[in-house]
């Protein structure tokens, strides 16, 4: 039902691939996220969760660049180790702190990465404005849904993304202490669609219409990728998975093989959150950004 759509949607979908190292941890752990070309003009949406990534990553390796310059000159000695924990008290480092945070766009523009971020005042939603490329590697753009009104209940919708990263082009070198891209490895991870029927819209505090649930989830790394029908019109953007508790409590035993276990959960349905094409419309408007209706 999507075959159509998918192929039209991929053309200006793009991944997002980020790594993160925390504090006493050697270890990279790898994410995804997803931006969409809206123009040929170089912008694109994507949230702003995601959007922000960028910037925190800048305000976290200044902070560890600083801590590492002030360790190298810790002089060695019985003073040493009293020195090294009153420096980590002064950054506030603690496990689980994210000390190194990169991004990487990949198959967005060639030439030089140069790009200005504007975020929403209260929405998920950041625009994207690529300058200086030599050229948009985008070759088709985003038709949005013309009338929000024509969003209802039971409009089946899909969404593109890249979760499940299996991109391995990284490392840690622990001569410099630090983690980086590497030239070897997987760069790609594989887009991921999942379809959904529309379930209620969501307002703002003053009940206006901006976001709409859908009865599947939308999958980590989804964010800020396009929602769209059967014919490739984008009517959202992936934003949020919300857990529903369904009041399904489980305390029983069950047979497995030959023993008997006791099970106990509890149910969720998990709806995916949407930003809604009027939203999004409004906010490509305030910023002076061409997108085309249909």
């Amino acid at each position: 039902m999507f075959v159509a759509a998918i192929e039209k949607a991929a053309g200006f979908t793009r991944a997002i691939h980020t790594i993160v190292r925390t504090w006493g941890s050697d270890r990279i752990v790898p994410g995804s996220a997803t931006l969409f070309f809206v123009n040929a003009d170089g912008w694109a949406l994507t949230c702003a969760h995601v959007a922000k990534q960028f910037s925190d990553g800048q305000a976290v390796a200044d902070k560890f660049t600083a801590f590492r310059e002030e360790r190298s000159k810790i002089e060695p000695g019985k003073n040493q180790r009293n020195a090294l924990h009153q420096l980590e008290r002064k950054y506030g480092f603690k496990t689980g702190d994210a000390i190194e945070l990169y991004s990487r766009l990949l198959g967005c523009v060639d030439g030089s990465l140069n790009m200005d971020v504007k975020l929403h005042a209260t929405l998920d939603v950041a625009l994207l404005k690529f300058n200086g490329f030599n050229k948009i590697l985008c070759d088709n753009f985003p038709v949005f849904g013309r009338d929000g009104t024509d969003l209802k209940q039971g409009k089946s919708i899909c969404r593109l993304g890249f979760p499940f990263p299996e991109f391995s082009n990284y490392g840690y070198d622990p001569v410099t202490d630090t983690i980086g891209w590497t030239d070897g490895g997987q760069e790609h991870s594989p887009r991921f669609p999942i379809d959904g029927m529309l379930t209620r819209h969501i307002g703002d505090s003053d009940g206006k219409i901006v976001a709409f649930e859908l009865s599947t989830p939308g999958i980590r790394g989804q964010s800020g990728g396009p929602a769209f029908d059967t014919e490739g019109r984008v009517w959202g953007m992936q934003s949020v998975t919300k857990h529903l508790d369904l009041d399904f409590d489980v305390d029983v035993e069950v047979l497995r093989g030959s023993k008997i276990r006791r099970i106990q959960d509890s149910a969720f349905l998990h709806s995916g959150g949407c930003i809604h094409v009027d939203a999004l419309k409004a906010f490509m408007r305030d910023n002076g950004v061409k997108f085309e209706e249909g």
